[in-house]
């Protein structure tokens, strides 16, 4: 037997010898039935209870919107048989980081801060990453009031340069919590926002955290991870953490229901349309799926029978599809109901085309027909690069239109049921340099992350495009980028063409939300993503460029915008929702 294993053996074999004599009333100094309240839920140490029963009674007593979790349960098979209806054994795997086993890290020091949570803005944060990874958030009133208390610790990595924060970790205090006598610790709430391009801020976080607790004598931190989440396990793992036979129980709940259900999960869907059959499913509709590649699914609940392309379904009519699909016909209908859109022409010959050019300094060219951001040229000024950028937009459709580039943020729109749901800007992909990786390899890196991070949606294409981004700033695929030195490599914010979407939804001014409401119901379309230019979200000032009838809804969240699909779909299963 190994080194560790011997460790393993000692440490964790000890643990479970205490844990036995711990139970019971007359246990010295431990807090009985003790349990912890996370905001997100609470968190119960089953081996500081006297029984079973109790256990059950605390994890049944509230949590059927909550994510409670049980923690340390001797005879787990036991307590869920005592409340097969309503408990389940989480499928996780729990770790420990022993504080003799780790080593601090000498490199140099990360381009973002781990830090306290201090200020309401950053609790807001911490609540807008775990919606991006699908993680149930907390009160910001909550963790406000409990951040200075010894038992629970929240920590943020922030981005320095953008001053936003781009990561966040809990830690509780066992000794606090429950004067554990073997003196440990644990984390949760892991997240990363899978927007940011810093690698390495999930480790800093566990480190930073770790650190702490070891600093302060915690003898060691468990963590509980999903058997199947291999990249955090790979992190644990590195970091020194050995596996150890803990078990934990949840709440049978809508917020678990994928833990313990054998509901199919459509691996092949796209995620735009696996968000909306997810949805679905959990109200009870029967799905179908059509065509997986083509993300081609019906629902169906009693007689009534919807069919779907991701969020395009029967309800938007091959009119307001017609609307939407050639640009020259959304600006013309938009122009006529007083909708501020911006200059536009056909390409007809290259000597207009210069001179609209010419006029309004910078132009975009994009064919009248596609979507995902195919054939367009952003920030076109010269003839030369005028001429190629005709020619790839009619690679893609033979009719070609140029546009004055306005400028501002591209913000996209989501009006479902003429209501605005969501609202987000997109902006172009940014690489940062280490000093050591060529721009292909940091395009490559970046790459990586983003096809994890959206499900295999978003890359940037090492295209003609890109390359012409690179040379107007003096770079190409082989330039070794200075460390720290950012670059916009393409001028679309697209998600397919390796953009990334930040939610403003809260931010929106009202006239903007009106153009959009106004916009969708010009087009007469029940469903739509709107594409806006805007000076600032928070300003009245706009221009429409675009409306499109399937827009990517996925990208949106953690705004309800699969809910409110649903809703207008088979509004017999709404719940009213919180305006």
């Amino acid at each position: 037997m190994g080194k560790s294993n011997h460790r393993l053996e000692r440490g964790f074999g000890q643990s479970l010898r205490n844990w036995e004599k711990l139970r019971g009333p007359a246990t010295k100094g431990m807090i009985s039935d003790a349990f912890v309240e996370m905001g997100w839920g609470r968190l119960v140490f089953g081996h500081t209870f006297d029984d079973n029963e109790r256990i059950v009674e605390t994890m049944t007593q509230y949590g059927y919107d909550r994510r409670d979790i049980a923690m340390y349960i001797i005879d787990p098979h036991v307590v869920v048989s005592l409340a097969p209806d309503k408990l389940f054994l989480d499928p996780s795997h729990t770790f420990r980081l022993w504080s003799y086993d780790y080593t601090m890290d000498s490199r140099t020091r990360n381009p973002f801060v781990i830090q306290r949570v201090s200020t309401r803005r950053e609790a807001r944060e911490i609540n807008r990453i775990y919606g991006a990874c699908h993680m149930k958030g907390a009160d910001p009133d909550f963790i406000l009031d409990k951040r200075a208390n010894k038992l629970r610790t929240y920590m943020v990595a922030r981005d320095l340069t953008h001053d936003r924060v781009i990561g966040t970790v809990t830690g509780v205090d066992h000794v606090a919590a429950f004067n554990d006598p073997e003196k440990g610790a644990s984390l949760w709430s892991l997240a990363v926002d899978p927007q940011t391009d810093f690698p390495g801020v999930g480790s800093s976080l566990v480190r930073h955290l770790c650190e702490h607790y070891f600093t302060r004598g915690r003898a060691f931190v468990d963590i509980s991870v999903m058997h199947d989440n291999k990249k955090a396990i790979a992190l644990y793992e590195k970091l020194g953490c050995q596996r150890i036979p803990v078990f934990c129980i949840k709440r049978k709940n809508p917020i678990n229901q994928d833990l313990y259900t054998a509901s199919q999960k459509y691996p092949g869907l796209n995620p735009y349309a696996r968000l909306l059959v997810d949805e679905a499913r959990k109200r009870g509709i029967r799905i179908d799926i059509v065509d997986e590649d083509f993300g081609l699914f019906t629902l169906t609940l009693g007689s009534k029978t919807i069919s779907c392309r991701e969020s395009l379904s029967d309800l938007t009519t091959a009119v307001a599809m017609t609307k939407c699909d050639d640009k020259r016909l959304t600006r013309k209908l938009l122009a006529k109901n007083d909708i501020r859109v911006p200059a536009q022409i056909m390409y007809t010959n290259l000597e207009t085309a210069v001179s609209f050019m010419e006029k309004y300094q910078a132009v975009v060219v994009k064919p009248a027909r596609g979507e995902q951001g195919e054939g367009i040229s952003v920030g076109i000024s010269d003839t030369k690069d005028l001429k190629t950028a005709i020619e790839k937009a009619q690679n893609a459709c033979p009719d070609v239109i140029l546009e004055e580039l306005a400028p501002g943020q591209d913000l996209r729109v989501i009006v479902i049921n003429y209501e605005v749901v969501a609202a987000a800007v997109r902006r172009p992909p940014v690489i940062r340099g280490t000093g050591t990786h060529t721009m292909k390899d940091l395009i490559e890196t970046y790459n990586r992350r983003r096809m994890a991070a959206t499900g295999g949606e978003s890359r940037i294409p090492m295209d003609g495009e890109t390359r012409r981004c690179l040379a107007e700033q003096g770079l190409d695929p082989d330039t070794v980028l200075d460390k720290d030195k950012e670059v916009t490599v393409r001028k679309t914010a697209n998600l397919h063409t390796g953009g990334t979407i930040h939610d403003v939804t809260d931010e929106l001014h009202p006239e903007l939300s009106a153009a959009a409401v106004a916009a969708a119901r010009c087009l007469e379309i029940p469903v739509t993503g709107l594409d806006f230019i805007v000076p600032d979200v928070q300003g009245p000032d706009y221009v429409i460029i675009e409306a499109n009838e399937r827009p990517g809804l996925a990208n949106h969240e953690p705004q309800p915008t699969a809910q409110r699909f649903i809703d207008l779909l088979f509004p017999e299963t709404a719940v009213k929702h919180k305006e």
